[in-house]
């Protein structure tokens, strides 16, 4: 049977001591080592649960402003194709000023077919203004939803538009334009499809701007909960370094203070 090592009060006193700073050194490595003061919620229960409720909330916003950015995205898209629908219309009234020029009937005719032409290429540019399966130009029964909080109480609805050839009133050349009137009715539907197509230029343009702000405002909430986040967990890391440098000349000491315990025993002992 083997019998319990008795160990002097001193010696024990040190024993403790060198577990203790043991522990404190591995604490310290492992912060180091992971740039935490805070590793699970044994460390620290409240910082640890309240650490990761910050981290939570700000995923949740950078999932938010990705879909802001696309949204911004489909509607610079829509506001480009605008552009280029308003450069047709553009075209087609040149072709308006040409026919009130002449007279001549095979002249008309041809204007009036390019006319149509031009028509046609319009509608083309609306079929194909979809980003990201989002058509905001082709039917006024479409909306956009863009949500900016987790609980989707704040948003913004995009309303889409009908800049089609018959959503903006632009009919087929009449009767090859062979009559002066209907030259001058085609030139005046153009004039009105101008202005509606700045008017849902600048309303495409306001939405832009609240998105905009409003992505660089979730930008800066989500910088500033990661930062209260990390600032609950992360370790100083310069701290650290002088606490390790500490602990390891405690325990040191310590082994030196054990071997000066352990020598006295010794020296008991020689007397008998």
């Amino acid at each position: 049977m083997v019998s319990d090592v008795s160990l002097s009060a001193s010696a024990r006193s040190n024993l403790l001591t060198l577990k203790n700073t043991a522990d404190l050194l591995g604490q310290t490595q492992e912060r180091l080592a992971t740039g935490k003061k805070v590793n699970s919620s044994l460390d620290n229960a409240a910082a640890y649960f309240a650490s990761e409720g910050f981290l939570n909330s700000a995923n949740d916003l950078g999932s938010l402003k990705d879909s802001m950015g696309t949204a911004i995205q489909t509607i610079q898209s829509a506001s480009d194709a605008i552009d280029s629908i308003s450069n047709v219309i553009e075209q087609m009234k040149g072709l308006t000023n040409s026919a009130l020029q002449t007279t001549d009937t095979t002249t008309l005719a041809s204007l009036a077919g390019q006319y149509n032409d031009l028509r046609t290429q319009l509608d083309g540019l609306v079929t194909d203004s979809i980003f990201n399966g989002t058509n905001l130009l082709n039917s006024t029964a479409t909306t956009l939803n863009v949500y900016f909080n987790a609980a989707n109480t704040t948003s913004l609805e995009i309303s889409a538009v009908n800049v089609t050839s018959a959503g903006l009133g632009v009919v087929v050349a009449a009767n090859d334009w062979a009559a002066t009137s209907d030259v001058l009715g085609a030139q005046s539907l153009l004039q009105t499809a101008l202005a509606t197509l700045r008017t849902e230029a600048s309303t495409f343009g306001n939405n832009n701007t609240i998105l905009s702000t409003r992505q660089d405002f979730t930008t800066n909430l989500v910088n500033t909960l990661q930062e209260a986040s990390d600032n609950l967990v992360l370790a100083d890391t310069n701290e650290e370094g002088a606490n390790l440098q500490a602990l390891q000349a405690q325990s040191q000491l310590g082994i030196v203070a054990l071997g000066i315990s352990g020598e006295q025993a010794q020296a008991i002992l020689r007397l008998f």
